[in-house]
C-alpha cells in the first residue's frame, strides 16, 4: 500500500510540473491506475489530485481532458466527498460539458455527475442549485451533433438531479419538457428513448410540468408509446405510465383532465401492462388505470387486477 500511495504522490506532483508533457504522462497514468487499481483511487484523492484535475478541464488539448474527466469519473466510484469538497469542482464540469472539444470528456463528466447523485442523496440538491449544469446538460440532449453516449450520460445526470424533487420547477423552468419530449419524438437510437421517458415521468411530479406538457403535446406523445402499435418496448412504455401518472397526481385539476381525456385511446396499452408488464410496472398501471376511467368505465376491472396480481412499488431508474 505504502508503493502505492508514494506512485499516487508522485504523480500528483507531476500535475503542476511546467512541462506540458509532463502533465501529459502523468494525467494519462492516473487515469489507468484509477481505473484498474480501486485501491488507488482514494489514494489518488487523498494525495490533492481533485483540484488540479478540476483545473485541466478548462484545458484546451482534447486529449487532456479526456484523461482528466476519466480519473475524476474513477474517483467518483470511491472518493465522492473529495470531488463535492473541492472548491470549483462543479463549476468545471459545467465548463467542460459546455465547452470541450471533446465527446469522451463531456461523456465522461456526465457519468461523473451521475455517479455523484445516484450513491449520494444529499448531493442532488447542492448539484441541482446549479443552474449552469442543469443548462449544459439540456443542451447535450438538444444537440443534433450530440453522439449517443453522450445524450444516454446526459440523460442520466437529469434523472439523478429530478430524483430531488425541489429540483424539477428549476428543470421545467430551463426547458426540460420540452426538451425531452423533443428527443422522444425524434429519436429511435437504442435505449435513449428508454431514458428520455424515465426523466420525464420524474420531471412530471411536480405541478410547474403540467403547462409545459400541455404546450409541447407532451401528454399526446406519452398516450402513443402506450400504443402497442408504435412498438414501444416494455420499459418505454412503464415509463409512460409513470409520467402520466405523476401529471394527475401534480398537475392540478388540468394535468388530470387531460389524463382523463386520452380515454379509450389509452385504456388498452395500460391494460395490457397491468397484465403483462413487470411486477412493478404493473402497481402504476393499475393506478392510471383508476384514474383514466373515473368511473365511467368498469371499475370492476380494475378490482380484479388488484386481487389476482401481488403489485411491487415502482423506483423508476436508467
Amino acid at each position: 500500500m505504502e508503493v502505492k500511495r508514494r506512485t499516487a504522490r508522485n504523480l500528483v506532483v507531476k500535475l503542476s510540473s511546467v512541462s506540458e508533457q509532463t502533465r501529459t504522462e502523468a494525467l494519462g497514468e492516473l487515469r489507468l491506475i484509477s481505473k484498474h487499481d480501486p485501491e488507488s483511487r482514494s489514494l489518488i484523492a487523498d494525495a490533492g489530485a481533485v483540484p488540479y484535475l478540476s483545473e485541466t478541464l478548462y484545458g484546451s488539448s482534447p486529449t487532456i481532458q479526456e484523461n482528466a474527466a476519466a480519473t475524476l469519473l474513477n474517483l467518483s466510484i470511491t472518493s465522492r466527498a473529495s470531488l463535492m469538497s473541492t472548491r470549483g469542482f462543479l463549476d468545471a464540469l459545467s465548463h467542460a460539458l459546455s465547452n470541450s472539444p471533446s465527446p469522451s470528456a463531456v461523456q465522461a463528466c456526465a457519468a461523473t455527475l451521475y455517479s455523484l447523485l445516484i450513491a449520494e442523496e444529499s448531493y442532488r440538491p447542492i448539484i441541482g442549485s446549479k443552474r449552469d449544469i442543469l443548462y449544459s446538460l439540456l443542451s447535450i440532449i438538444t444537440a443534433n451533433s450530440a453522439p449517443p453516449p453522450s445524450i444516454k450520460d446526459a440523460l442520466k445526470a437529469l434523472f439523478g438531479i429530478a430524483l430531488y424533487p425541489l429540483n424539477r420547477d428549476s428543470l421545467v423552468g430551463l426547458g426540460a419538457v420540452s426538451a425531452l419530449v423533443a428527443l422522444i419524438v425524434r429519436d429511435a437510437r437504442k435505449g435513449i428513448v428508454e431514458d428520455a421517458t424515465a426523466v420525464l415521468a420524474q420531471i412530471a411530479g411536480c405541478e410547474e410540468s403540467e403547462e409545459s406538457m400541455r404546450r409541447v403535446g407532451g401528454v399526446r406523445v406519452l398516450g402513443d408509446l402506450l400504443d402497442e402499435g408504435t412498438g414501444a418496448s416494455e420499459r418505454i412504455r412503464e415509463n409512460a405510465v409513470v409520467a402520466l401518472l405523476n401529471l394527475a397526481r401534480c398537475g392540478g385539476e388540468k394535468g388530470r383532465k387531460e389524463v382523463m381525456d386520452m380515454g379509450a385511446k389509452v385504456i388498452e396499452g395500460i391494460t395490457d401492462l397491468t397484465k403483462n408488464g413487470s411486477a412493478k410496472g404493473k402497481t402504476k398501471a393499475v393506478e392510471l388505470l383508476t384514474i383514466v376511467v373515473d368511473g365511467d368505465w368498469d371499475t370492476k376491472q380494475v378490482r380484479d387486477f388488484r386481487s389476482s396480481d401481488s403489485f411491487d412499488s415502482v423506483n423508476n431508474s436508467i
